[in-house]
């Protein structure tokens, strides 16, 4: 089977190697791709968002199965231009993945299926929330943009004066584009994040092993919020019990709830989640593979994922055998441009990648780079630069966290370009061993 993957970060590169494991897969396809994929996989250059050109694309590559990386082309629908076209596609289509693309839609689901989550109140300009925030106790919140922003759209605020710029920057001066449009106040809840993913046809869910994501730039949760700097699972602080609640009260509730708003939901539910001192409430959901939590999770993943992907497209995912898992944990530790997650420069030319590749139980999967056009095709190390703001994920396994750690890190010191950056503190939230 031909497979294609939409997309160009760390998830694409993890998803293309993880299918090509696959003794069913032929060839695997990745639009646009990156540095990375060109070598595990073979790069398409059609952009995410052209449909149509992704549609003649998969008829004349007799491509099986496409498999939808980043939100962007979900919450547009291209798995409903798929499907039109009477192609197999992987993810939700455009009504349910509102989950993930409008948060307050995902709070109306919420709260119809009585899933725990921070109580909030909704904007539709700056004047009113400002007005709002002027009129209540001065205490710490959360501003939303309810629409996508990459993963900046959350800004935390410890007081009311940081609200009240946190909701001009968002709905006066634009941050974030039309994702300002309307602005969500929320609760600031305490505790450890986690992040939970499911596979569901909309009937059956498959949970994955938990993990934990450190969204917070720099050591010690710290600074502005990113896409994500590293994650590792298994998260420790999410035992085989709390795992077990937040199957029958979080994604369950969630399932039938999307099912009785008309928005059935297929495809990798995620639940990112604040674990407090009354239990696991949810801050968020994704509609898609996390990144960088996916690296980790496909690393230790053992089942063949096309089994996986297929039956979960054909509505028949109650035939699926329990998921191996390798038990080593896994640790991803994302290495950034300078500047990120600002304005950086692009081209910088990355060294250390091949020393880095010969390091044992070690992946590096790329995110923001790109090949220089001369070597399309083969991995010479220095011929690789930067294109993004999260440029690798360095992802290795280890028998304890601080032995995957350990190597993880290991592998980053081999990798050089000018500016380059990580957090130091990936998985020390994590229990000893």
């Amino acid at each position: 089977m031909n497979i294609l993957i939409i997309g160009s970060g760390g998830r694409e590169h993890a998803l293309a190697w993880k299918l090509k494991q696959s003794s069913r897969v032929e060839r695997v396809f990745v639009a646009p791709g990156n540095a990375g994929t060109a070598i595990d996989a073979e790069n398409v250059p059609i952009p995410e968002t052209n449909f149509a050109a992704l549609i003649r694309f998969a008829k004349d590559n007799c491509v099986g199965l496409t498999v939808v990386g980043p939100e962007v082309p979900l919450v547009a629908g291209i798995v409903d231009a798929f499907n039109a076209e009477k192609l197999r596609i992987f993810g939700p289509n455009k009504a349910a993945a509102q989950l993930e693309g409008s948060k307050i839609f995902c709070k109306d689901i919420l709260h119809k299926g009585n899933v725990p989550t921070a109580i909030h109140k909704v904007f539709y300009d700056a004047d009113s929330a400002v007005a709002y925030l002027r009129g209540g106790p001065d205490m710490p919140v959360v501003v939303k943009a309810d629409g996508l922003a990459a993963g900046k759209g959350v800004i935390v605020c410890d007081t009311r004066d940081e609200a009240v710029s946190a909701v001009n920057r968002v709905a006066r001066e634009r941050e974030f584009g039309s994702a300002g449009d309307r602005v969500m106040i929320e609760e600031r809840l305490h505790g450890q994040e986690a992040s939970v993913l499911a596979i569901t046809d909309g009937d059956t869910i498959v949970t994955l092993q938990p993990a934990q994501d450190h969204k917070a730039a720099y050591d010690g949760d710290k600074g502005p919020n990113t896409g994500g700097m590293g994650a590792y699972s298994p998260a420790f602080l999410v035992d085989d019990c709390k795992l077990h609640w937040i199957e029958e009260h979080v994604l369950v509730p969630t399932v039938h709830a999307l099912n009785r708003n008309g928005t059935p939901f297929k495809g990798v539910l995620y639940a990112g989640l604040m674990m407090t001192a009354q239990g696991p409430k949810v801050l968020e959901y994704n509609a898609r593979f996390g990144d960088p939590e996916c690296q980790p999770l496909l690393m230790r993943l053992k089942t063949d994922l096309l089994d996986v992907l297929e039956l979960t497209v054909e509505g028949r995912l109650y035939h699926l055998d329990s998921l191996q898992w390798d038990p080593r944990p896994a640790v991803c530790v994302v290495m950034a441009s300078e500047g990120y997650p600002d304005s950086y420069e692009k081209g910088k030319v990355i060294s250390g990648l091949d020393a880095a590749a010969k390091h044992e139980n070690v992946k590096v999967f790329h995110a923001g780079t790109t090949l220089n056009e001369s070597i399309v095709g083969r991995s010479t190390d220095g011929e690789v630069v930067t294109n993004g703001g999260r440029v690798l994920g360095v992802t290795a396994l280890g028998d304890t966290i601080p032995d995957a750690k350990q190597a993880a890190y290991a592998a980053v010191r081999e990798i050089q370009w000018d500016g380059c950056w990580c957090r130091s503190d990936i998985s020390d939230k994590a229990a000893p061993g």
